[in-house]
């Protein structure tokens, strides 16, 4: 490869999607070079150790963007779900603009463009603001993760908790929306600028949810049905530790959800067949490629 090859720029390759996406970059190059951004010194120097490119950057620093932008042709937009993206993302936008990056992929939510509550919001802005910039871009818009049943509703004991009852909800799994991101990085603005992308693949209520992982771990799996206020006192307890704005964005949604407001969530708006040639993995097909993490959870006792 030559210096004229796309140097694309990622970032949050230490996170859950992040990771995901650098995997399918080393399963796939697709003829262009990658230069990754992490914030502590410590996977800076094990990801050089690697041979890989890689710079100091923070979100929240911005002297560090104009050396890890520097050459980069193309970049995904990878951040919190916090209030904090506003400032984060306008900052970066401006840094990219500066030096000369032709595409942005930005990652952002399932959500109505009329949407009203807190973290739609949020994202809405950023959209608006990179669209803005005069730089190619492409919005990717994500559902429910498939992986949160390794994370915030573990099934430990057989049980999992959801907080919005037994209405349906639209589900992703991380591998496409990895696959999706790097497909897009690859090809570049001529054939994704100025797109939308939707990925809700399958639609599920929470007991059909259970059925399923039951029928594929073969133990009995048990929903435990929560509501928006169930949510809001793990939060004020304590229980689930998350930044203040993000709780109360996360109660709204919910509470909107609840009372109709958000009924979208539950369809299903799939672009993955169109992009990678392939169906999406279904919520079935998930819980068999995670199966050992699954049952492990499971055969964990209740506290």
């Amino acid at each position: 490869m030559t210096d004229t090859t796309p140097l694309i720029f990622l970032m949050g390759t230490t996170g859950q999607t992040g990771r995901l996406i650098l995997e399918d970059f080393d399963r796939d190059p697709g003829g262009v070079r990658i230069r990754i951004g992490v914030r502590k010194q410590k996977d800076l120097e094990r990801l050089r150790a690697e041979g890989r490119d890689a710079v100091l950057f923070d979100l929240d620093d911005p002297r560090t963007f104009g050396p890890a932008l520097c050459g980069v042709d193309r970049m995904n937009i990878l951040t919190g779900y916090t209030i904090a993206m506003t400032h984060q993302t306008k900052t970066l936008v401006d840094a990219a603009k500066k030096a000369g990056v032709q595409h942005i992929v930005n990652q952002g939510i399932f959500a109505a463009e009329d949407a009203t509550d807190s973290k739609s919001s949020w994202f809405a802005l950023v959209e608006a603001y990179i669209e803005s910039s005069g730089i190619a871009w492409t919005h990717l818009h994500p559902n429910v993760f498939l992986e949160n049943m390794l994370s915030v509703s573990q099934p430990i004991g057989g049980t999992f908790s959801t907080f919005w009852g037994e209405n349906r909800v639209g589900y992703v799994a991380l591998h496409d929306l990895a696959a999706v991101t790097g497909k897009v990085l690859r090809d570049g603005p001529e054939r994704h600028g100025s797109k939308d992308y939707y990925l809700s693949t399958e639609t599920m209520t929470s007991s059909e949810q259970a059925t399923v992982f039951s029928e594929v771990l073969d133990r009995s799996i048990h929903c435990n049905f929560l509501d928006a206020e169930d949510m809001e006192a793990l939060f004020k307890k304590g229980t689930i530790a998350v930044e203040d704005w993000y709780a109360r964005s996360s109660f709204e949604l919910l509470v909107q959800f609840e009372n109709g407001r958000m009924g979208y969530l539950g369809t299903v708006k799939d672009d993955v067949p169109y992009l990678l040639g392939r169906p999406a993995i279904g919520v079935r097909a998930w819980a068999e490629m995670h199966k050992a993490q699954l049952l492990a959870l499971v055969d964990q006792p209740l506290a």
